[in-house]
């Protein structure tokens, strides 16, 4: 830590700083207080956008979930329509069977023969009338499923196109943020490009763990970072420096708020 208050606050710790010297600290401090303005820029921009990939996989989520439904209702409906088919042909061929059986009733040579027979074909003719009966109540079903699916393809294509534009905007939005970051990243480079080198390069070093990196201290000394109070001597001194420090118990940058401030011609 003594190399940073060599470097930021100067030689003379206790001691009072020239206006030349003061000035220089203070456009050192200025100039990384815009860096990092322009890091927090980028920071929230990002922040803010993060959320948009994952929206976009919930969409695509929802656009699944809608097509596994319609697909459900078209199954649904294929199955109604095999049984219908199924059904009309078992009643087809119930009938042929009866026509059949009818048409051998004469053939039979006795009354106990003709009897069985003509019980037989009474039992078929029910069957069929029951079946009839199943086949009526199963054409309102596949009618019933044919009104469900169109509502399910028209709720489909509705929340195809719903979901199509809000994708779009979210891609648009994200290209958008990517273009600001793009701009922000290189007005950073031309801040930075004036921040002094060992500055810069601590700096860098706290921002990989904590934003912000650089916070001023309010009286009595309290770092805004973390909230605690750094010594009082340490506090003292950079009021009188207007230079920077690092916090003990953070590990941020820190300085005194007066350093800021516009110059009144003495410190």
């Amino acid at each position: 830590m003594r190399w940073i208050r060599t470097v930021l606050v100067g030689r003379r710790i206790h001691a009072a700083l020239d206006d030349s010297e003061a000035f220089d600290l203070r456009d050192k401090l200025k100039a990384l207080a815009e860096l990092q303005k322009v890091d927090l820029e980028i920071a929230s921009l990002r922040k803010a956008t993060e959320v948009h990939p994952k929206q976009l996989v919930e969409l695509e989520k929802e656009q699944a979930t809608a097509r596994a439904a319609l697909e459900a209702e078209r199954a649904r409906l294929l199955e109604i329509e095999q049984q219908r088919r199924g059904l009309e042909q078992n009643i087809a061929d119930e009938k042929d069977k009866v026509r059949k059986w009818e048409s051998r009733l004469t053939e039979q040579r006795s009354p106990r023969e003709y009897a069985a027979l003509a019980r037989e074909i009474d039992i078929a003719k029910k069957t069929n009338q029951t079946m009839a009966e199943e086949l009526v109540a199963l054409g309102k079903t596949l009618a019933a499923a044919r009104e469900a699916l169109k509502g399910k393809e028209q709720e489909f294509t509705s929340g195809l196109n719903a979901r199509g534009g809000r994708a779009t905007q979210l891609k648009d939005k994200m290209k958008g943020a990517e273009g600001q970051v793009r701009q922000l990243e290189e007005k950073r480079a031309k801040v930075a490009s004036h921040v002094d080198k060992q500055l810069l390069h601590r700096y860098d070093l706290v921002k990989r763990k904590r934003m912000p990196a650089l916070v001023s201290l309010l009286a009595p000394g309290t770092c805004q970072g973390c909230n605690m109070n750094v010594p009082p001597q340490l506090y003292n001194t950079l009021r009188s420096t207007l230079g920077m420090d690092i916090c003990p118990s953070c590990h941020r940058l820190i300085y005194a708020a007066e350093a800021l401030e516009p110059h009144s011609g003495s410190v």
